[in-house]
């Protein structure tokens, strides 16, 4: 039996989402106006009075944006009550996710992150930094040794992580440095060959050719780690682009096909460090790669300003890559975490829509909308649209209501800015932009508070 679901509205919305409703198939009696004129704006006791019982579905979906707290009307009414998308335009795809939400809980790659200039940095640094990096998303710190440059605080820096309940891994060209990191105790050490192989002791090494690119004097590593029965990860090494980039993603595949059940690691930042782009799509490019061949760790490192978000980008990626490939899926529909620039469906309203939902309005609160024409901003005295902010300015009457002003500034900008990279804009909003940012928090079981620019009106 399919289930029953009850949409709570308002009187704005109804008409749009009467449309929706029965594009799927769902009739009127799946609708119930709670006789609000903004949807986003019903609270837990207006839906308890309005909403008469018992209540006729199985779930009750109320507007993305409304402010109640879920656990508690659903206590009172004796049904579920869940949080449908933001956007009306959202909706069908909502519909047809039965169980939800995606499960982006789950992966099976771990990341390790490099800082390249540990030797420079106090221990007290590297941990407050190695920290900052475990709460982005890394699994493994990565200690990076520099050629010819002393690191006198090698072992005490190996020890404090450890201590701090992080796993370690020593980079160095270095076996000096490779064998004091393992005495010291380090998880793992990176780029050891069959001829530096005795100096990982109870570290986990990470085997690579002995001659860069010839997958020949690898497979002596891996054979020598076999017959002491150690575990071991193989990494044949990413080449930058222009410099062998295909040629080593064939040397993964070779791997794979000669050692199915290797572990294996890719370093990703010879891509993303070296090239002049934005990270998120070459790291949903390199991760795709991964999730077909079965790697399971990645080193990442962040030099470049440009990749400051890296590990968060493959902190998204490697979720994103995991719950497709579990659903023999393609990677979409699951996270927008690496869609930062552009958005699948920027503009959830037409023209036309805005413009019939601009003729309701009956106050002169300001509304502001993007669309593919540009920016709409409307109340009941009139409905202006443009391509630039600034433009509008003249039209809103507002030139002797500075906080009123301001906060109009602020909006059309965001509205401008959504409109030239085709993002989604919502009001009092901040645009999303995936992982490439901290997105901001709010309490969505409570009305937020008024802004700062309406408290000074309010007190002027």
């Amino acid at each position: 039996m399919a289930e029953r679901l009850l949409f709570l509205t308002g009187h704005l919305a109804r008409p749009r989402l009467r449309k929706i409703l029965r594009e799927a198939g769902l009739g009127e009696e799946a609708i119930h106006n709670i006789g609000v004129k903004v949807a986003a704006l019903m609270t837990e006791a207006i839906i308890s009075r309005r909403l008469p019982r018992p209540v006729n579905a199985d779930r009750v979906v109320l507007p993305g944006r409304v402010r109640v707290d879920l656990d508690t009307l659903s206590a009172e009414f004796g049904v579920p009550f869940v949080r449908g998308p933001d956007e009306l335009k959202d909706l069908p795809q909502y519909l047809g996710r039965v169980g939800g939400a995606p499960d982006l809980s789950q992966h099976d790659l771990s990341i390790f992150s490099e800082i390249v200039d540990a030797s420079a940095l106090s221990v007290d640094a590297m941990l407050a930094r190695a920290l900052a990096m475990r709460d982005a998303g890394a699994d493994v710190i990565d200690i990076g040794c520099l050629p010819d440059t002393p690191f006198p605080h090698l072992e005490d820096l190996v020890r404090e992580l450890k201590q701090a309940g992080l796993r370690v891994s020593v980079d160095s060209a270095s076996p000096g440095e490779l064998s004091r990191g393992a005495k010291a105790g380090a998880d793992f050490l990176l780029s050891l060959t069959a001829d530096t192989l005795d100096i990982a002791g109870d570290a986990v090494p990470v085997l690579i050719p002995s001659k860069h690119g010839e997958l020949d004097t690898l497979w002596p590593a891996i054979e020598a780690a076999e017959r002491r029965g150690m575990r071991y990860l193989v990494d044949p090494i990413l080449d930058p682009i222009h410099f062998g980039f295909t040629r080593s993603i064939e040397r993964y595949a070779e791997v794979r096909r000669r050692l199915p059940n290797a572990e294996i690691l890719m370093g990703t930042g010879n891509l993303t460090e070296l090239t002049d782009a934005d990270t998120g799509g070459m790291t949903a490019m390199l991760l795709g790669i991964c999730s077909e061949l079965a790697i399971r760790n990645v080193l990442v490192v962040n030099v470049s300003p440009h990749t400051r978000r890296t590990i968060e980008e493959h902190d998204a990626g490697r979720r994103m890559m995991f719950a497709a490939k579990r659903d023999e899926s393609l990677p979409r529909d699951y996270s927008q975490a690496l869609l930062s620039l552009h958005d699948r469906a920027p503009f959830p309203s037409t023209p036309q829509e805005i413009a019939a939902n601009a003729g309701d309005v009956r106050d002169r609160n300001f509304r502001i909308e993007a669309a593919e024409d540009g920016i709409h901003i409307y109340h009941s005295l009139g409905h202006h649209v443009a391509r630039d902010a600034l433009s509008l300015f003249p039209k809103l009457g507002v030139e002797q209501d500075a906080p009123h002003a301001f906060y109009l500034a602020t909006e059309l900008m965001k509205a401008e800015i959504a409109c030239k990279l085709g993002k989604r804009y919502a009001q009092d909003e901040p645009l999303a932009w995936g992982a490439a940012a901290d997105q901001r928090t709010s309490d969505l079981t409570r009305l937020a508070e008024a802004g700062h620019t309406l408290r000074a009106r309010e007190k002027t």
